[in-house]
């Protein structure tokens, strides 16, 4: 058994979620526990669930920090001073790199199917595709149907899926990713 955090170490949610965040990157969803949280931490299970209710909870906090993520860069680049389809292609490359160089994660945001945290990630989900959908059409010369704005996303979709797990990082499928990048925003105009 391994031995308790000293008291004068408080146990912080801060401490719990960069724990459950690098199991969660290690090991699949339903592999990691409280408790394998709590024995890496040093305390006791029932101190993780004073600060979190249950793990579907704890990853929610989580996933919601990698949407936060990925809104970021989306603000950014809408924000940028670039013109607006070079902003667009920039949506769409950026879309792609971080799903290839966060692959556990966008697996987590986009992939995993779980009726543990569906509705709390799903919730996540909708409003980042909300997001990109307004940034997308907010770049557009024209005003965009909602389907073509979700054909898009599903063509990035698609793309990550199809490299995820075969690359390790964008870099290795960096000019493949460029070239769709320049399709979908040809297929937009």
């Amino acid at each position: 058994m391994s031995p308790r955090k000293p008291a004068s170490q408080e146990l912080t949610q801060e401490m719990i979620v960069e724990e459950a965040r690098k199991q969660f990157i290690e090991k699949d969803f339903h592999q990691v526990s409280m408790r394998s949280i709590a024995k890496e931490l040093g305390c006791s299970h029932g101190a993780i669930y004073y600060h979190f209710k249950n793990k579907a909870e704890l990853f929610y906090v989580i996933i919601e920090g990698y949407f936060a993520e990925l809104n970021h860069f989306l603000d950014e680049t809408v924000n940028g001073t670039d013109d607006n389809q070079t902003k667009l292609y920039h949506v769409f490359l950026g879309f792609m790199e971080f799903g290839l160089n966060h692959q556990s994660q966008y697996e987590y945001m986009f992939m995993l199917r779980s009726n543990e945290v569906d509705g709390l990630s799903q919730e996540a989900a909708n409003l980042s595709y909300e997001k990109f959908a307004q940034s997308v059409q907010s770049l557009s010369d024209d005003q965009l149907l909602i389907s073509d704005i979700y054909s898009a996303f599903m063509a990035l979709h698609g793309f990550v899926a199809h490299y995820r797990g075969y690359v390790v990082s964008f870099d290795e499928a960096k000019e493949a990713a460029h070239l769709h990048a320049e399709f979908i925003v040809k297929a937009l105009k």
